[in-house]
């Protein structure tokens, strides 16, 4: 085993356990206003994975030690029969985690990924969050626009700049581990394993303006979750959780339910 920290989460509400997992370059914080919801209902852990938000960082990255991160979160608190959300990078977390730990999952939410192999699509990205240096772009607004330079997309600068802190007076820093997910961006992509199978009841939740999910991917979402259904969501692209909360909220109430 490993020596690494439990991951870092917030934990609210309590009820039957719900576990969320944040995508590639997130944080448990993009998931604060559903969750507060979610909290009403259930005891809610919205957990950082390794090398994102407060949790530990590590040169090693991939999606078998990600599970072994979260089976060792839920061994610390003692959870079982729990409720688990995963969102693109989490999801495929999630899926992994359902087919090898079944016994600990009783339903599983996969949010805008499937279970095929996605090629590296994140250069760009990494190209900018790279090309920042700290101590000459030294305010949010200039790092900003340096990462403009490569990342035209507002919504998607917005959503990386919630990564930038300050670590002492005067020195931003990312909270992410750039090197590492750097180092190993082509594990995001990853498949999951041949011939693994999760039977109990899954929710794949698509947004209706992505491409993850398309008519291709529906039978290798059978073969690995043969007790699953797609469900699309409305005027929502790939984070359909924060363009369409209501809907979202909705779905999966009634799916837990």
């Amino acid at each position: 085993m490993s020596k690494n920290p439990i991951l870092h989460s917030t934990i609210k509400g309590e009820g039957k356990p719900l576990l969320i997992l944040h995508g590639y370059f997130g944080m448990s914080d993009n998931w604060k206003t559903l969750g507060n919801q979610f909290s009403e209902d259930f005891e809610v852990h919205l957990l950082d994975q390794r090398n994102h938000g407060r949790s530990f960082h590590s040169e090693e990255f991939n999606y078998e030690v990600l599970v072994e991160d979260l089976h060792k979160y839920i061994t610390h608190y003692q959870l079982e029969n729990i409720y688990l959300i995963g969102h693109s990078m989490g999801g495929k977390t999630a899926m992994l985690f359902a087919v090898t730990y079944p016994e600990l999952v009783d339903k599983l939410v996969i949010v805008d990924i499937s279970p095929r192999m996605y090629q590296p699509h994140h250069n760009a990205i990494l190209a900018g969050l790279n090309s920042v240096d700290f101590s000459i772009q030294n305010s949010r607004s200039l790092v900003d626009k340096k990462i403009a330079e490569l990342i035209p997309e507002f919504g998607v600068r917005q959503f990386l700049l919630k990564n930038v802190y300050w670590i002492e007076k005067g020195q931003l820093a990312y909270r992410f581990n750039l090197e590492s997910l750097t180092e190993n961006n082509s594990e995001i992509g990853e498949a999951l394993p041949p011939f693994t199978v999760f039977e109990k009841e899954t929710l794949f939740l698509k947004g209706d303006k992505s491409n993850y999910i398309t008519e291709n991917e529906e039978p290798i979402i059978e073969a690995h979750f043969p007790n699953s259904k797609i469900v699309e969501i409305k005027n929502a692209g790939h984070w359909l959780h924060a363009e369409n909360p209501k809907q979202f909220y909705d779905e999966v109430c009634d799916f837990f339910k």
